[in-house]
């Protein structure tokens, strides 16, 4: 089972991240939380490892909308978006929200999944300009 949507970028790490900000702010979405894992990693465990950061990324309309039909639904939010450096470029993959159907066993709460799916992945598909032709994306979920 996939609980992702992911797209692979032939640009620089800090170049993505931008990209990511700026497109997930045009679908509604704030960055709430901001997690270093590279940086922790090597604070913690003095461990080296590749530019990874997750961001947890709310739609507060949505996420609103989420704990009005479900108010557990906090303990799956917000949405993460993972920004790393892979072998191939750097990946940015972001969970699929439909999955907190799945995993809430609330069906109420598909429309709300549905459309958090589909700003995210109008999200990713922004990084990807189609005259580009220098990225590759994999989907987890049909949205």
């Amino acid at each position: 089972m996939s609980y992702g949507t992911s797209v692979t970028l032939h640009k620089g790490f800090d170049e993505v991240v931008a990209a990511v900000r700026t497109a997930l702010a045009e679908q509604g979405f704030g960055v709430l939380t901001e997690i270093d894992v590279q940086a922790t990693m090597k604070a913690k465990l003095d461990v080296d490892m590749a530019p990874y950061l997750i961001l947890g990324a709310c739609n507060p309309p949505l996420a609103y909308r989420a704990l009005t039909i479900d108010p557990s639904l906090g303990l799956l939010l917000p949405c993460n978006v993972v920004v790393r450096q892979a072998d191939n470029g750097t990946t940015v993959e972001a969970t699929d929200p439909v999955m907190l159907v799945a995993v809430s066993g609330n069906p109420a709460l598909q429309p709300v999944a549905d459309e958090a799916a589909e700003k995210l992945a109008f999200a990713l598909a922004a990084l990807t300009p189609p005259s580009r032709g220098s990225s590759t994306a994999r989907a987890g979920h049909s949205m």
